[in-house]
């Protein structure tokens, strides 16, 4: 048998039933408990510790650059396309040979994966589309500009675009659904990053019709407002006018593809200050921003996840966004985020928040780096900034999702003024501090500063898994534990802090830590995980 004959029996062993190692049958799904989310795999909470390739990291060619990558991150789930041009280059006539060489790769490394459908938009862009798409701007029209010239993007308004763009994505999901029974594939994301650079919306005659029409009665009872766009939403009308009517043409296109397979399903955002409405409509207008949430929330029910792309760097952004998507009725879900080191701080503050995934992207091997949003080459010390605190999370992925989905959560990352930061779990607050040695009181650190003072290093997340218990897992950091309300003379104490791990389920121990490990409060100079349990005297 040749090479390539040995390659697509390789594929038809992967894909076939009969062929399927003996997993649930539960088809993977979100779960809710009052303000926390878990994403379900197999019958269990999974966190997803994921990297996303590059763009155009979608071929045969490309997966031995992608693959070693994965492996040295510890990752479980990889981000990569799967684009419409891909699998239909030919109207009508689909090719689904990469999606079947990626599950069979896929699982050949014991990964999940999350397929990212480039269709009418990437980016706000229609270049992933079918050139038999890109060719027919009547058919498939572009939006227009207030000057009636023709614009580059796809127009929300494109009945045959839509039409088109969801029978090419519910036939990829009714063929997931009959090669992958074992639920490699463990979520979708539905476009990419949609909306409307550089012009806020559409501006053709259908859509300045709709747009002087009072807003849709639904919205109008989620947001309280009413009128026509501009009375309802004034400076923003014409981002909003946008974002509803995308969020409903990807919800129909979202809708097809659940009714072949109902997997969890989610869509990306380009993102735009979030401390400031000033400038929204200058960004991707119309995709999922922080401040059209609910009015994607009302016109696409059937998006399980409005989830941020985080490419900024500064500590009280990056927070911000957090804030603005971890919402009772929205997970927390970062699909995307930059690569260069300093990123990798924001794992641990997305852990402490209780995301159901985080994914740096561009990491492979491709030779493609994005910086300056990104690294600007995956040298040894920016992959080891991510390695090291997945290695430590993998083992453990199930046992933290499952105790985050059961018990409260905090989450903490290094500002850039290196300052302290704290939160309330229960009766304890707990301090975070940077940029100090593993040994020696704060008051050294005028005489005696530690290198990493200046560094964007450190972070922690934990979980208060009983009144007085916590799991901590976190890096170059030190914690203090005091009561936040402590009655007259009561003082608190470590009854017992262990360093270990969970194997099967159960805790296990691999050492106490006592003297200089706690005297100075508990510093976590490389990834650690501890389980601490607390006490009061008088």
């Amino acid at each position: 048998m040749g090479r390539v004959g040995r390659r697509v029996f390789s594929i038809l062993l992967a894909i076939a039933p009969a062929a399927a190692p003996a997993q649930s049958e539960s088809l993977p799904h979100l779960a809710r408990s009052g303000n926390r989310h878990a994403l379900i795999v197999d019958g269990a909470p999974f966190l997803m510790l994921g990297v996303q390739a590059n763009n155009s990291s979608n071929y045969p060619a490309m997966l031995p650059k992608v693959w070693p990558t994965v492996r040295q991150l510890h990752a479980n789930t990889l981000e990569i396309p799967v684009a419409w041009e891909q699998i239909e280059p030919v109207e009508g006539r689909f090719d689904f040979s990469w999606v079947d060489l990626l599950l069979s790769e896929a699982r050949a490394n014991n990964v999940r994966l999350v397929p990212l459908w480039f269709g009418t938009w990437k980016n706000t862009n229609p270049q992933y589309t079918p050139e038999w798409v890109k060719r027919d701007t009547k058919r498939f029209p572009r939006e227009i500009k207030p000057d009636g010239s023709t614009y580059w993007v796809m127009s929300a308004h494109g009945r045959s675009t839509l039409e088109a763009d969801k029978h090419a994505f519910a036939a990829l999901m009714s063929h997931i659904r009959k090669v992958d029974p074992q639920h490699t594939i463990i979520m979708v994301q539905v476009e990419n990053e949609t909306g409307s650079y550089g012009i806020p919306r559409d501006f053709s005659p259908e859509a300045q019709r709709l747009f002087a029409q009072s807003i849709p009665a639904e919205l109008a009872r989620r947001v309280g407002k009413s009128g026509t766009w501009s009375q309802a939403f004034g400076p923003t009308a014409d981002q909003a006018f946008n974002a509803w009517h995308i969020a409903r043409y990807v919800d129909e296109i979202v809708a097809a593809g659940k009714a072949e397979l109902g997997l969890p399903m989610y869509v990306n955002a380009s993102l735009t200050d979030p401390f400031t409405l000033d400038g929204v409509e200058h960004g991707a207008s119309g995709g999922p921003n922080w401040n059209v949430i609910d009015i994607w929330k009302v016109g696409a029910p059937h998006v399980d996840v409005e989830a941020p792309d985080i490419y900024t760097a500064e500590y009280p952004k990056y927070a911000k966004y957090i804030e603005h998507y971890r919402r009772t009725d929205n997970p927390l879900f970062i699909p995307e985020t930059g690569n260069d080191s300093g990123f990798a701080r924001f794992f641990w503050l997305a852990l402490g928040n209780g995301t159901i995934g985080w994914s740096p992207f561009g990491m492979d091997a491709t030779g493609y780096f994005n910086h300056p949003l990104g690294a600007k080459e995956l040298d040894a010390a920016t992959l080891g900034a991510f390695e090291r605190k997945f290695a430590l999370i993998a083992p453990i992925a199930r046992d933290w999702a499952r105790l985050a989905y059961e018990h409260p959560t905090a989450g903490f990352a290094k500002p850039e003024d290196a300052s302290d930061q704290s939160a309330v779990l229960g009766r304890w607050r707990i301090t975070a501090k940077y940029g100090f040695w593993q040994f020696g009181l704060e008051e050294w650190a005028k005489s005696r500063t530690s290198p990493n003072k200046e560094l964007p290093v450190g972070g922690a997340a934990l979980i208060k898994i009983g009144p007085d218990e916590f799991l901590v897992a976190g890096s170059d950091i030190r914690l203090r534990f005091a009561l936040d309300k402590p009655a007259a003379g009561e003082n608190s104490q470590f009854l017992a802090v262990e360093e270990g791990t969970f194997i099967n389920g159960e805790w296990q121990m691999a050492r106490r830590w006592n003297g200089d490990q706690v005297d100075y409060g508990l510093n976590l100079a490389s990834p650690t995980l501890l389980k601490v349990r607390l006490g009061t005297y008088r």
